[in-house]
């Protein structure tokens, strides 16, 4: 092989490599992001049920309701 082609070779070679470090990189980016979106979507759901119970709970008390005149 001619010294230009090893070189071009070589480059490419280079490239590949960093490629596949980028690539890999973001994918442990991508898996830790859906780890955490996950815990949150689990997080609003308990959250959301939370509300529903408290809100099933709430009585209106006359105490907390405002005359008719207000």
């Amino acid at each position: 092989m001619s010294d230009a082609l090893t070189k071009r070779l070589d480059a490419l070679e280079a490239r590949v490599a960093y490629q596949d470090d980028t690539i890999e990189t973001l994918n442990k980016t991508i898996t830790a992001q859906w780890s955490e979106i996950d815990g949150l979507n689990r997080r609003v759901a308990e959250l959301r049920e939370r509300l529903a119970e408290a809100e099933s709970r709430s009585v209106t008390t006359p105490s907390s309701e405002k005359p008719p005149h207000y």
